[in-house]
């Protein structure tokens, strides 16, 4: 084999790969072995026909695209071993240049690794991010605690209010006939929650418990099923029950038994020192965020399209995860929105450009820092998971796979650099 290579436009490697008639011939007799049993031909058995008579029964190239299938591969493997500066990012566009019987040659464009130009990513001021927590935020946290902690009573002797919650059943219909999903029965709704399409709830407002009402309501313009958009409806409503929300009394022993904290003031206390926490954390990452898209704004990269494409891949799958998870498919989101495929892809590539580039400085800067997860550093990451989980170190390590392993290593760099990123530039 001989080959050659040379950088092509937007951080792409051309890479020709030439076989004499030699390793073209080996090649199709691998392709021939490979495939030969799907043939059978009179006077053969199956797997049994020779190479030149099936050539000659359906032409010289009869195994011509399988050949390149497995020499392609091979040999492009091998030019990458040989030459390290060709740090493939993605896989290549192939073409064949020249094909005959003295040999074949054939053309690779590869995107590589851009090189990327660092600029200025010391000494900049920041502004610094806070977040503190107020007594408001504190006396919030202890209303959501006493909500959780409510529950519903039967209300009797009266109609119904705004802030009720009702158990109804109802049934709708338009022009005299009933419609798909109109009709349930002991259904719970609270009133003034707006979860209903507009007018329904506030016409129950005053009902009494074994009250039957029509209800009669319009369906919005931009309702999502086509078939009910802007119509006219009724709805036979039968109210079975009228509940309120009854809150727990805030004192030292519901805290105690909710919660476990000593009394109130404690947890007051404790939950300052808590949404304190929540804070910095917040305050921190977006600090970093900002420092991060400050210094990948300062350098220069020509990111191959290859790797912006890589990238909308994986946002577009971690889209179809998300939604699956709610029962809904990508292609009927799609249909919805009336968007095509391609441009749902587009509406990514500017934020999956940004990824890229950030990715690219982040690892440029590493490289040029010497940053490394050493032995010491590992260890002690691996002593503080045991701590935290309250287990044994040796236990920790032993269940460590490579995976793992190079995950925690990953995180050890990347506290490292933005210690270094907020040491190095002025937060104030």
């Amino acid at each position: 084999m001989k080959y050659s290579f040379e950088k092509a436009e937007k951080s792409t490697v051309k890479i020709t790969i030439e076989l004499d008639a030699n390793e073209w011939k080996a090649s199709i007799n691998e392709a021939y072995e490979k495939n030969k049993g799907r043939y059978s031909m009179p006077g053969f058995r199956k797997g049994k026909v020779p190479k030149k008579v099936l050539e000659n029964a359906y032409g010289e190239g009869i195994f011509f695209e399988d050949a390149i299938n497995l020499a392609f591969p091979k040999y492009y493997s091998e030019v990458l071993d040989k030459e390290p500066s060709i740090d493939a990012v993605a896989r290549p566009d192939i073409d064949i240049k020249d094909l005959s019987e003295n040999g074949i040659t054939l053309i690779a464009i590869v995107a590589v690794k851009p090189e990327v130009a660092l600029g200025e990513y010391k000494g900049i001021k920041f502004d610094k991010i806070e977040y503190n927590v107020k007594d408001e935020d504190v006396e919030e946290e202890l209303k959501r605690l006493v909500e959780r902690n409510s529950r519903l009573v039967n209300v009797e002797g009266r109609a119904v209010e705004n802030g009720d919650t009702v158990i109804i059943d109802y049934s709708g219909s338009v022009d005299g006939v009933k419609f798909a999903g109109g009709t349930a029965e002991k259904q719970s709704l609270v009133i003034g929650s707006n979860s209903f399409i507009p007018g329904f709830e506030d016409q129950i407002i005053g009902m009494n418990i074994g009250e039957d009402k029509d209800i009669n309501v319009k369906f919005p313009d931009e309702y999502h099923a086509e078939e009910l958009k802007g119509k006219d409806a009724v709805f036979a409503i039968k109210l079975h029950e009228i509940k309120v929300k009854e809150l727990p009394e805030l004192n030292d022993e519901f805290i105690k038994e909710s919660v476990g904290a000593e009394s109130v003031e404690a947890y007051k206390a404790e939950t300052k020192e808590r949404l304190t926490k929540m804070n910095n954390d917040r305050a921190e990452r977006e600090i970093e965020d900002v420092i991060v898209k400050k210094i990948t704004e300062n350098a220069t990269v020509e990111i191959p399209d290859a790797l912006v494409e890589n990238q909308i891949d994986r946002m577009v799958q971690e889209m179809e995860y998300r939604m699956s998870y709610q029962g809904l498919k990508l292609e009927d989101y799609l249909k919805y929105m009336g968007k095509s495929m391609d441009e749902f892809r587009a509406d990514y590539k500017e934020q999956a450009e940004s990824i890229v580039k950030s990715q690219l400085v982040i690892e440029k800067i590493i490289e040029d820092e010497k940053i490394e997860a050493t032995d010491a550093d590992v260890e002690e990451k691996i002593a503080d998971m045991a701590k935290k989980q309250g287990r044994e170190v040796p236990d920790v390590k032993d269940k460590l796979g490579a995976r793992q392993l190079d995950y925690l290593k990953n995180e050890i760099i990347i506290k490292k650099l933005f210690d270094l990123l907020k040491s190095e530039n002025v937060i104030a």
